[in-house]
């Protein structure tokens, strides 16, 4: 799951208890799996943030290696031989 704090960033959530790494990799990392490691939390969630521009993105998550999509973000779409998560980061009011 995603959202947005109140300084403009992007926090992603995920539920994976018993895994012992979670990456998130998205078009903002050049899909590159080592780009941003997830930090645990308490009962199997794990929390990154990263600061994005205005726009439309996608994502996945990577525990020990293996995909997940995130049904709780803005949709998910199929791209290529795969599917990927969709978020939209809107511009914060003045």
């Amino acid at each position: 799951m995603t959202s947005v704090t109140n300084d403009g960033r992007i926090e992603f959530r995920f539920f994976s208890p018993g895994v012992s790494e979670v990456l998130l990799a998205g078009d903002f990392t050049g899909w590159n799996e080592q780009a941003v490691p997830m930090n645990p939390e308490c009962d199997g969630w794990w929390s990154a943030e990263v600061k994005l521009s205005p726009g439309s993105y996608r994502f996945k998550y990577f525990a020990d290696g293996r995909e997940f999509l995130d049904f709780a973000s803005d949709g998910y779409e199929p791209m290529h031989s795969d599917w990927q998560s969709i978020l939209v980061v809107k511009s914060l009011a003045a």
